[in-house]
């Protein structure tokens, strides 16, 4: 089993099938995707055809919640399965497409790997504004929040990889702030929330997507096009 990990596909997975192709990939090799993978924004049977394509790939997808998209709890088809020492959502239709659960802390190419999902979109007011969907629970709620901090506090604060949408405050790559964008007005609790984990934490690597770069700061990767053996 080889497992791989990108950033943001937003619903473009021309990429993922070439190199799927190329690859030679097989089914039980892993493609984890840093969130906002495209499959649940409309929450219905036009999310269907995207869905359909990519589980026609050789490969199983390991995705973590975005913030332009549905919570897979919220899509009334998803149930919860036990996977590689976690839960984790799953469609009967598309069996091979996982939505990890907030907090979970998974056994992954022998690694312990932590996943966090959801961001604040600063493109809010516009999608509001042209009647295009936003998600009110697109960042982690107290509730996730706890349950995240009681899994950290059985694990003594330790794992191998953290997997997360959006990253630390402290680590916000700022040359890539849109012009435009007023940052006081940009809602920080995530990002300030993940410094305060991350300050807690005993890690090795950090994966995260939602900034559309490709980028390594210290023990942390973001990537967006980018495709990385994860080993």
């Amino acid at each position: 089993m080889a497992v791989y990990i990108t950033g943001d596909t937003h619903g473009d997975f021309r990429q993922i099938e070439n190199f799927c192709a190329e690859m030679g990939t097989k089914q039980d090799d892993i493609m984890m995707i840093l969130g906002d993978a495209g499959f649940n924004y409309f929450g219905d049977i036009r999310d269907d055809a995207g869905k359909m394509d990519v589980s026609h790939t050789h490969m199983t997808y390991f995705l973590v919640h975005g913030n332009h998209e549905m919570r897979p709890e919220t899509v009334g088809e998803y149930r919860l399965v036990d996977w590689n020492g976690g839960m984790v959502y799953q469609e009967a239709r598309f069996p091979r497409l996982l939505f990890a659960k907030d907090g979970e802390i998974y056994r992954i190419n022998g690694r312990r790997v932590l996943v966090i999902g959801g961001a604040y979109s600063i493109d809010k007011e516009y999608r509001l504004r042209m009647g295009y969907r936003w998600f009110p629970d697109e960042q982690p709620s107290e509730e996730v929040r706890r349950y995240v901090e009681q899994q950290l506090d059985k694990a003594n604060w330790n794992v191998d990889v953290v997997l997360t949408h959006t990253c630390p405050r402290k680590h916000e790559p700022v040359e890539h702030f849109l012009p435009g964008i007023d940052q006081s007005k940009v809602d920080k609790s995530t990002e300030n929330w993940l410094d305060s984990i991350e300050d807690r934490l005993d890690y090795r690597e950090w994966y995260c997507g939602h900034w559309h770069i490709n980028k390594k700061i210290d023990k942390l990767t973001f990537l967006f096009h980018d495709i990385r053996l994860f080993t």
